[in-house]
Formats: structure tokens, C-alpha cells, sequence
């Protein structure tokens, strides 16, 4: 493989690197983490929600797929609200609240779609009305439904990239292609959506599969993002699906922060929990993320020695909110204080 240094690696070399045993890589993660610092500084913006971002479902428990690494239990962890009057009711006393906005999202129709056209015109008013920032997850869309969500000037798309046919169809249950994504992906950009592209490591039964081939679809697709958000796979209990190394989403986290050089990388929500989750957390932020959701408090401590030079920013947000808007979701004094006291404790 070329040395990292000479800027001029191939897909070839990607590939190799993820094959690479993970002792063989240190200098990669030190030269990731070394491009994040020249691009971003020593910051490390840290995203804990609580109740003044919440994740709203707009079908209750219910999703048409029954994915394998789901089977609806994400949905069961998001605030239900199933007609207009009630989710406008809700955002409107969010923001009388102080609230900072809300992620809007819910279970699948059976082409693989949130049915969002129903919200869009609800959304719209509440965006005409309040100053919250909405978050709107899409799944795979049509022509008219994103012609509406432009309308509707919601902040952020947050749209799933998977360029993975096994995963499309033997773990989504969707008799689509990765040209669907494409598709959709299209018409998002074409009507000048805000997109923050997702990619989930290790959806493949825990495995790294086809990852490499959803960022290089990103970075031909969308060659400057401001943002990608980086999930993990959290393996359902009594399946065969295995809890994916946390050294293999390390690579994977190089490889993006190798390629985007000036993009913004956040490791969300969605990762395995327990003693791995601080595994996970640590070996992604010496591969160069930028954004963190919800760390653990021995993750912040260990960042701490890791780089004394770090310094943490506190948001009461979602992690893929837009950089225009940190002022708006910048934790207060006393929230500070909390988190303060929050990473002297232990887990």
C-alpha cells in the first residue's frame, strides 16, 4: 500500500487498508487524527439531546419491514405521534419550552419510505412558527415528496447511503437495489435538500461488507459534505448477527476521515452498548471524528489524556445539526456545569 502521506491512494489502497490486522494501522489512525486537528482545530463537539431534541416517530411502533437488525425496536425508544394536530401541538410547546428541535422520523412503508407527504405541510408550519431545528429521516423517496419537503425548509435529511444489495435485500426485507438509493439520493440534491448522508458499519450480520462502496458513492455523489454521520450496528439479542469490531469501524472511520479530509465526521447514536461502546468511542475519535453523540463518561476522560490540547463543546442537540446553528443548541451554563460533573463520575 502507498504511504498515507504521498495524498494520492486509490480505492485499491482503501480496500487494503481495511484488510489490514488492525496492529498494522497505527499510523493511519495517527495521520487521521492528525488531518482532523489541521482541518478542525482541537475541539471535539459532544451532542447529548435529552428532552430538548427528541426523536419523534410519526407510525408508532409500527414499520412494514421487519429488518432483520431492528424488527421495529428502534421505534419503541421515540415519542409517538400519529396525526398533524398532535405533532404540531408538540413542537410548538417544544419551542415555548426552550426546546432546540426534534428529529422526525418512524417506521417504513413496504417500498422502504417513511410516510412522511401526510406531516409535510404541519412541518412546514412549525418551521414558519418557531425557530426549532428539524431533522427529517426520509428513508427512500419520490419526486413529489421531495419536492414537498423543500417547501417545508426543514434543516437536515438525514438519508441512509447503502450501496449493499445483500443488505437491501436479505436484512431491509426490500425488493429494491442500491439504484434506488441512487435514485433517491437524486432527487433529495435536485431540490436543494440539506442532506447528511448515514452509513451504518457492520449491518451485515456484524461484518464489514460492502462499506467502502457507500463512501466512495458519497464522495462521488456528494464530493464536498459538511457532514457524515457514522452508526454502528447493534446486534439483536438471540440472532447470529455478531457485535462488529470496534477496530474494524476504527479503519472504516480512517478510511472516511482519509477521503473527506475537510468534512465533519460524527459518530451518532447508534452503537453497541456495554464495555465495547467505549472501545468503539475511543478508537473513533483516534481515526479523526469531529462530533461524538452521547459518549460515555470514561470515553470524555480518556480524550482528555489522549490530547491534552482537546477541548469540549457541549450541544443539546442531535449531532447531525448544521454548524449555522451550534449557537441555537449550545448547552446552557447549568447544562455545562451537569456535564462537568458528569465526566468527573465514573460509568
Amino acid at each position: 500500500m502507498k504511504k498515507i502521506t504521498e495524498n494520492r491512494m486509490t480505492w485499491t489502497d482503501y480496500e487494503e487498508l481495511i484488510s489490514l490486522d488492525f496492529q498494522q494501522i497505527e499510523s493511519v489512525l495517527k495521520h487521521a487524527y492528525k488531518l482532523k486537528v489541521q482541518n478542525f482545530g482541537g475541539r471535539l463537539k459532544v451532542y447529548i439531546p435529552n428532552n430538548n431534541f427528541p426523536a419523534i416517530s410519526i407510525t408508532g411502533s409500527e414499520c412494514a419491514l421487519n429488518c432483520e437488525h431492528c424488527n421495529k425496536k428502534y421505534l419503541e425508544n421515540m415519542k409517538p405521534i400519529l396525526t398533524n394536530r398532535d405533532l404540531k401541538q408538540f413542537l410548538i410547546n417544544l419551542h415555548k419550552e426552550g426546546g432546540v428541535g426534534a428529529l422526525i422520523s418512524g417506521g417504513c412503508d413496504p417500498n422502504g419510505a417513511v410516510p412522511l407527504k401526510q406531516f409535510l405541510n404541519t412541518i412546514k408550519e412549525v418551521k414558519q412558527q418557531t425557530n426549532l431545528i428539524i431533522n427529517v429521516h426520509t428513508g427512500l423517496i419520490n419526486k413529489d415528496t421531495a419536492q414537498k419537503l423543500t417547501e417545508t425548509t426543514a434543516d437536515i435529511i438525514s438519508f441512509d447511503i447503502n450501496m449493499d444489495d445483500k443488505i437491501i435485500q436479505d436484512i431491509y426485507h426490500l425488493d429494491k437495489t442500491v439504484e434506488d438509493y441512487k435514485q433517491s439520493l437524486e432527487l433529495l440534491q435536485k431540490n436543494n435538500l440539506n442532506i447528511v448522508p448515514h452509513i451504518c458499519f457492520g449491518l451485515y450480520y456484524g461484518r464489514i461488507h460492502e462499506e467502502l462502496k457507500s463512501i466512495k458513492f458519497i464522495k462521488d455523489s456528494i464530493p464536498n459534505p459538511s457532514l457524515i454521520v457514522i452508526i454502528a450496528l447493534i446486534p439483536p439479542k438471540n440472532s447470529e448477527f455478531e457485535i462488529p469490531k470496534p477496530e474494524d469501524i476504527s479503519k472504516l472511520i480512517a478510511v472516511t476521515r482519509l477521503v473527506f479530509p475537510q468534512t465533519e465526521i460524527s459518530l451518532g447514536c447508534m452503537r453497541p452498548r456495554g464495555s465495547v461502546k467505549k472501545k468503539i468511542e475511543q478508537l473513533a475519535l483516534k481515526a479523526g471524528i469531529t462530533r461524538i453523540e452521547i459518549p460515555s463518561k470514561t470515553t470524555l476522560q480518556w480524550m482528555k489524556k489522549y490530547d491534552p490540547n482537546v477541548s469540549f463543546e457541549f450541544y443539546s442537540a442531535c449531532c447531525a445539526i448544521p454548524e449555522k446553528y451550534e449557537k441555537i443548541a449550545r448547552s446552557k451554563e447549568e447544562d455545562i456545569k451537569s456535564y462537568t460533573l458528569f465526566m468527573s463520575g465514573e460509568d
